[in-house]
Parts: C-alpha cells; sequence; structure tokens
C-alpha cells in the first residue's frame, strides 16, 4: 500500500469512529441516496449534479427569493477552505448534506443547515505532480457514494457519510501530463471522466467506469487514430500528442442515450504544425453512454490557432425557429459566435450561429454546414505573429452559462473588447513537458480595443428569436460562472471587485450585491431546507482569473489586486 493511501485510510478510519458523536451533535436527517431516478429527475429542494440537471441549464425551479425581495438577502453562514487557488466548483447538496471541492483535491462534507463541517478528505498529491490548472470543478454523487476526479487523474469513490475510500482507479499516468479537474458525469450505472492536459502533448480522451466497482467500462479518444474516421485530417504521427482536451462535464440526454461534451484546441498551439482540420478538436462530440461509440460530431473552428478550447458542455434546449421546435443544443464559444444545433440519434446538424462579442477572425460560415472562413491574416502560425478578437481566453471561457424555460432567456458571461498578439515558435514533444509552442508577445500578448469603456459583461439571448435582449457591463473582466432561478433572478460573481451579484432576469438590473473576501469564480446553486431557499457560491480567485488581471494590469498600467483565500458563502432571506 502507497503512503499517501495509507494515510487517506488512517484518517476515514478515524472519522468514520467519530461519525456517530459528530451526527447526533449535528442532528443530521438519514442520508438519501441518490438514485438513478433522482438523477432524472431531481427534486428542486436540492442541487444533485454540476449544473442541476443534465440538461445544464444551470436553473433552480425555487422562487421563494425572487426579483421583488433579493434586495433583502442576507448571509447566514460561510466556511473558509484554508486554502488558496480557483476555487470554481459549485457546493452540490442532498437533503441538508453539502459536499465542496477546492483546490489540492479536498472534499469538504458539510452541514448544509448550519455550516458545521461533517468530514473532510485530504488528497495527498505527489511532490512531482505538475498542477497548471490548481482547481477543481466539484463531485458527482450516486446512491450512498461520492465521486472526486483527481489532479494526478484518478477516479475516487468515497462513503457519503463518513469519507471513507470505498475504491481509487487510475485514469492515466500524470507523468505523461494528464490531469483532471471536471466533476464526473453519472448515467446509466457509469461514471465518466475526461482528461485535461492539452498543452502538455496528450491525447485527449473521455472514459467511463462502473458506477459500483469502478472497473473501466469504455474509453474513447478524442483524437482518432490511423484509419479511424476523422484520422486524415492529422497529418503523420500529430494525432499522438495532439491533445484536444475535455476540460468540463458533459450534457446527458436520456432519450437518446448521449452524452455531449466539449473539446479543447490542438497542440501544439500553431495550426501549421498539425495541417488540417483536427477532428475532434474545438468541438461537440455526442457519446453512446453504452458503449462509447462516438455517434456524432460539430467542429465550431477547424485547424485552431488561437487557443479557443470549446470544451464547455452545449445547453441542451428546445428552440424555436421558422415556427418549428428544433431539439436543440446551444453553445456560447469560446471564439465569440452562439452556436445552435440541432441534435438527432446519429447527428448534430448546424442551425445558425452569430457573434456575441466583437470577432474579427471569421469571415463567413457556412450557412449549410456552420464550418467558418478565416482572415488568414489573423491567424498566427510558427514565426507569424498575428493579432485577433476575442483574446485566447475567449468570448467566454469555462464559466457556464445558464437558461431561464420560462422566459426563454440564455444567459451568458462574457469578455469583450480584449484580443490577443501571438506568435509562434518551434517546439520539441517531451513527455509530461509543456507543449504550446507560443512565442513571447510585449504585455504578454494582449491589449484592449482602442475608445472601449468595459470588458466584462452578462448578456442574455432570446433562443427563439436569435436576438440579444439586455447586455449589463462592468469594467473588470469577468469568471463568473451563472445561476438562473424561476424567481426572475440571474446570480452571478466573477468581476474583480470581489461581489457577488443578484440581476433581474428580465432586464439586467442589478437588483443587490455583496462584497465578498476574494473573487467569485465558483459555480451558484440555490437549494432548499425546510421550506427555507438558500444561495451557496464559492469565493476564491485563481487560476486563469488571476492570471487574465496579471496581464490587464500588464496591458493598461494597472495595479488592481485581488486577495485570494476561498470561502463558502450562504445566502437567504431573513427570517
Amino acid at each position: 500500500m502507497s503512503k499517501h493511501k495509507s494515510i487517506q485510510l488512517a484518517v476515514a478510519t478515524f472519522l468514520l469512529s467519530c461519525w456517530s458523536i459528530i451526527a447526533l451533535a449535528q442532528a443530521l436527517p438519514p442520508y438519501n441516496p441518490v438514485t438513478e431516478e433522482r438523477l432524472l429527475n431531481p427534486e428542486a429542494r436540492n442541487w444533485l449534479m454540476y449544473r442541476g440537471t443534465y440538461d445544464s441549464h444551470g436553473y433552480s425551479e425555487l422562487d421563494q427569493i425572487n426579483s421583488e425581495n433579493v434586495e433583502r438577502m442576507v448571509p447566514v453562514w460561510s466556511f473558509s477552505t484554508g486554502l488558496r487557488e480557483g476555487h470554481q466548483a459549485p457546493p452540490i447538496v442532498n437533503d441538508g448534506y453539502m459536499y465542496v471541492t477546492t483546490p489540492q483535491n479536498h472534499i469538504l462534507a458539510i452541514n448544509a443547515r448550519t455550516g458545521d463541517l461533517i468530514w473532510r478528505y485530504v488528497r495527498y498529491l505527489p511532490e512531482d505532480l505538475q498542477q497548471l490548472h490548481p482547481t477543481n470543478r466539484g463531485v458527482a454523487l450516486y446512491e450512498d457514494r461520492v465521486y472526486l476526479a483527481t489532479v494526478d487523474a484518478y477516479l475516487v469513490a468515497l462513503d457519503a457519510l463518513t469519507g471513507e475510500v470505498i475504491w481509487e482507479q487510475e485514469v492515466e499516468d500524470y507523468n505523461t501530463g494528464y490531469y483532471m479537474t471536471m466533476a464526473p458525469l453519472i448515467a446509466d450505472g457509469k461514471v465518466m471522466v475526461g482528461v485535461s492536459g492539452g498543452e502538455l502533448g496528450i491525447r485527449g480522451f473521455v472514459a467511463a467506469y462502473d458506477v459500483v466497482s469502478g472497473a473501466a467500462v469504455w474509453k474513447t479518444f478524442t483524437i482518432p487514430a490511423p484509419g479511424e474516421p476523422g484520422s486524415e485530417s492529422w497529418p503523420g504521427d500529430t494525432w499522438q500528442t495532439g491533445g484536444v482536451p475535455v476540460w468540463l462535464t458533459g450534457s446527458y440526454d436520456p432519450e437518446l442515450n448521449l452524452a455531449y461534451w466539449g473539446t479543447g484546441n490542438g497542440g501544439p498551439w500553431m495550426g501549421d504544425t498539425r495541417p488540417g482540420d483536427n477532428l475532434y478538436s474545438s468541438s461537440v462530440i455526442a457519446l453512446d453512454v453504452t458503449t462509447g461509440e462516438l455517434k456524432a460530431h460539430h467542429q465550431y473552428h477547424w485547424n485552431d490557432s488561437w487557443d479557443w478550447d470549446e470544451v464547455s458542455a452545449p445547453l441542451l434546449i428546445d428552440f424555436q425557429r421558422d415556427g418549428n421546435t428544433i431539439n436543440g443544443m446551444v453553445h456560447p464559444g469560446r471564439n465569440g459566435y452562439l452556436w445552435f444545433m440541432e441534435r438527432a440519434a446519429d447527428q448534430i446538424n448546424f442551425v445558425d450561429a452569430n457573434p456575441y462579442v466583437y470577432q474579427d477572425v471569421f469571415t463567413s460560415i457556412d450557412p449549410v454546414t456552420g464550418r467558418p472562413e478565416y482572415d488568414m491574416t489573423k491567424k498566427p502560425g510558427t514565426g507569424y505573429e498575428a493579432s485577433f478578437c476575442p483574446s485566447l481566453w475567449g468570448g467566454k471561457d469555462w464559466p457556464p452559462a445558464a437558461f431561464n424555460p420560462e422566459l426563454r432567456l440564455l444567459y451568458i458571461p462574457a469578455n469583450d473588447n480584449v484580443c490577443s498578439t501571438i506568435v509562434g515558435e518551434e517546439i520539441q514533444y517531451s513527455p509530461g513537458r509543456s507543449y504550446i509552442g507560443r512565442g513571447q508577445s510585449e504585455n504578454g500578448g494582449f491589449f484592449v480595443r482602442p475608445g472601449t469603456d468595459h470588458i466584462g459583461e452578462l448578456q442574455a439571448w432570446n433562443v427563439d428569436t436569435g436576438e440579444r435582449v439586455w447586455t449589463q457591463t462592468f469594467a473588470s473582466q469577468n469568471w463568473g460562472p451563472v445561476l438562473s432561478t424561476a424567481g426572475n433572478v440571474v446570480f452571478m460573481g466573477g468581476t474583480n471587485d470581489r461581489y457577488f451579484r443578484a440581476f433581474d432576469a428580465r432586464s439586467g438590473e442589478i437588483l443587490w450585491q455583496q462584497r465578498t473576501n476574494s473573487g467569485i469564480t465558483g459555480v451558484p446553486v440555490s437549494y432548499e431546507l425546510d421550506g427555507k431557499q438558500y444561495i451557496a457560491v464559492q469565493s476564491g480567485w485563481g487560476v486563469d482569473a488571476e492570471r487574465g488581471q496579471n496581464v490587464i494590469n500588464m496591458t493598461t498600467g494597472g495595479t488592481h489586486y485581488v486577495p485570494q483565500g476561498g470561502v463558502i458563502w450562504v445566502f437567504a432571506l431573513p427570517d
């Protein structure tokens, strides 16, 4: 048994012996197992998965807190994680039990009523581990277990009541550049994860494991091997180290039994090192959950040279076009376009796409296939410098959008007016080492468009008309995941002033704001206990938000500083 496993076992055994005392003191109810039926039809009072529901709407049906009374909302408890860096995970809530992950792969099990700690799992990470993105985006729940994807590329199942490790499964070898930050997706008796590490010369994939035993079920690569469909889009042996990671939790359509995953860009960054479309990079892929078979795909842009990962899962939204209802999916792309598509059993059809921020790379989009054409002067290459908008962080990076099905509005956390300058340089592959091939540019390669007065935005789009309804702007960049509620309130942080805000879902008016300890890049959620609605979110600046602030400071001559440190905040209306 390894040293870190023996330490974890000792900690879990101690926690197990203390459980009865803790449970008695906190008067917690019996644990309600998370069945397949509950995942398919989650109760409004709980938040059982990354975006609340399989369709990734990020929407709560709770309406006790609404646009008329949200201005009265107050903090009711908070919990300091004791850690720095990006706190991005949603608090997952199951009838009074809250599970929150942090950087360094800690899991906090907390009494959602009181904020008291039930147990804490600490992953003892290898000393030689590279953490290019020190964060974690949440757990998954099934029956009486909690599932964690780790930064050293393991999938771990723990007892939901005690934190005891039930099993752990190595997904890949972290020494060759693989790591994981996503919340797992559970469906059809399987727990699915995707791998990060595209900047380290990996070959991306999604893998599924038996939810009970942890046994491997299937593994689907995001880059086809020679002889497989799409392999002709990768010259030579570039497919072996071509990147195409899967950073974020997918969406799931139970009727089609398909999981939809966003994929990252190819590697190294410069497209001229791997001529071709590079399937299935910068795409959405549909995988059969039973077999892992790739049933369909749509590539948002080909032969990426801009680091425009398209890893956000599409929101599964049925929308109207020309009087017809489309079995749809919607994706605000990192490339700055808002994509509307149709999903079916064996295909993804393009419907339409339009820019939602300033974009100067695409010259046209094929109205049938959705394939863009480029202004090649805007495409960097090896030894060739080019400037382009939006920046390499895109019109929207990883923070998820949200949807209000009653108002028919999609809410996008956007960044506009920031652009990049990149020049490529030659690079050789070495396992587990940086494989980017990006040269140095002045001011970190970022600039703000002249004459603009803001960067961050929260946008609302009507999915049936394809038109923007309103925009709220911020001088700061915006790294805030979005929560939408039936009370016609939208919640979001993300700005460098440390505020967590509530917006009127119909107009975008700011109705309430609370300054927190740090900047908020956590995913907000809503839950209900004893008839009382709560809003919960993690505050904790870091990773790309912090790096983005640094380059904005370099570009503008600013000195803005955002303090770090993770805190879970929970809000409600006063009694």
